[in-house]
């Protein structure tokens, strides 16, 4: 048999996840209940992804195509309970700063704390002359300090 492409692995890869946490429902719309064996959840997989040997070249192209907008939208199992209703950046990952993107508005946590040190690095002072500087303010336990603590004490 021939070998997927990234794409269809992709998919693959997501409806295993949702089959792997309780999110993959069998029947039209879902009203069937949770797909409990792995290889219904295979078939479903291969299906979605265009990739069954079972269904013809148009069934496979219908498929694909349905289930490429299902992701595009964000109506996947998946999708929906991480909360990523929204996928920006063509179909790869949600154009805002947590998921990568450029164009967000607001920092994160741990981009906030990386600006912050990315700050602290573009001083140019030596450690002497920090603790120069620690001396004349009067810092106290300046000889035991990093050169960090000794920027971190004179700001």
């Amino acid at each position: 048999m021939a070998k997927s492409s990234p794409r269809q692995r992709k998919t693959e890869g997501r409806v295993m996840h949702e089959f792997k946490h309780g999110e993959l429902k069998r029947g039209r719309r879902g009203k069937g209940g949770k797909v409990k064996s792995r290889k219904q959840a295979i078939a479903i997989a291969l299906h979605e992804a265009g990739a069954s040997k079972y269904d013809t070249p148009s069934e496979r192209k219908r498929a694909k195509t349905k289930y490429r907008a299902k992701e595009k939208k964000g109506e996947t199992g998946q999708q929906e309970r991480e909360g990523k209703r929204r996928v920006g950046a063509k179909g790869r990952r949600e154009s805002s700063r947590a998921m990568g993107g450029k164009n967000a508005r607001s920092l994160t946590k741990r981009g906030a704390k990386a600006a912050r040190s990315r700050t602290r690095k573009s001083s140019k002072k030596t450690k002497d002359e920090l603790y120069e500087q620690a001396e004349e303010q009067g810092v106290e336990g300046r000889s035991d300090m990093t050169k960090q603590q000794l920027e971190n004490a004179l700001h």
